[in-house]
């Protein structure tokens, strides 16, 4: 195994195409409930439900996650192309793997319905019930790296968010910003590398960059 260097992996919008439709969703919500706050469906992106409905929602809880969780029903959990294959390529490299999601178990649940898979392919996974601080807090990816047993700044986080890419910075990982939740030019200068997908990786030079570092 090559133990000496890992990948964590945020799950919307960098494994699972659904952030578009969380976007309309919370606009939805927003729409509803206002939070009196700009931005909002992209500036919770990459946040625990929990802290989401403690900031943005707190006289709103029940109603939020009751509408939340009726859309939820209707989403379809599909792998990004070309992201099962480079996931295939890392458990033929031997290469330790964790998911690092925001997501909690109701959520996950749904998402194995339609991706069976996928938490088979990781090493480990770290999700809202296992964390106490929401990102950009780097506690998720600290646990992931642990979980691993790869000193996290030999670890490559793939993340979309805004929230997640500071997380992934603050935890001292390379970090390889995922385009397409949010425009190229707003995570890039919080970003190592900046893909349009997780399948435009070129393994070997990854390989080669965290053991490097």
């Amino acid at each position: 195994m090559t133990k000496n260097i890992g990948i964590l992996f945020d799950l919307d919008g960098v494994l699972i195409d659904t952030e578009t439709e969380y976007t309309k969703i919370w606009t939805e919500i927003e729409r509803m409930y206002p939070s009196g706050k700009e931005n909002t469906p992209l500036r919770i992106k990459g946040m625990t439900l929990d802290n989401i409905l403690n900031s943005y929602y707190p006289e709103h809880r029940d109603e939020v996650m009751e509408y939340l969780y009726e859309q939820e029903k209707r989403m379809e959990y599909n792998w990004i192309p070309g992201a099962r294959d480079f996931v295939q390529q890392l458990i033929d490299a031997d290469i330790p793997r964790a998911m690092v999601t925001s997501s909690n178990e109701v959520k996950l649940s749904k998402m194995r319905e339609h991706t069976p898979d996928l938490e088979g392919m990781m090493t480990h996974r770290v999700t809202a019930e296992r964390i106490t601080r929401s990102k950009p807090d780097p506690e998720g990816y600290l646990l992931g790296a642990s979980l691993i047993g790869v000193d996290p700044k030999n670890c490559a986080v793939f993340e979309d968010s805004m929230q997640g890419l500071k997380a992934g910075r603050a935890a001292g990982a390379y970090v390889i910003g995922v385009a397409g939740t949010l425009p190229a030019e707003m995570i890039a200068p919080h970003c190592d590398l900046l893909v349009d997908r997780v399948a435009d990786i070129d393994l070997p030079t990854l390989i080669a960059t965290l053991q490097a570092r």
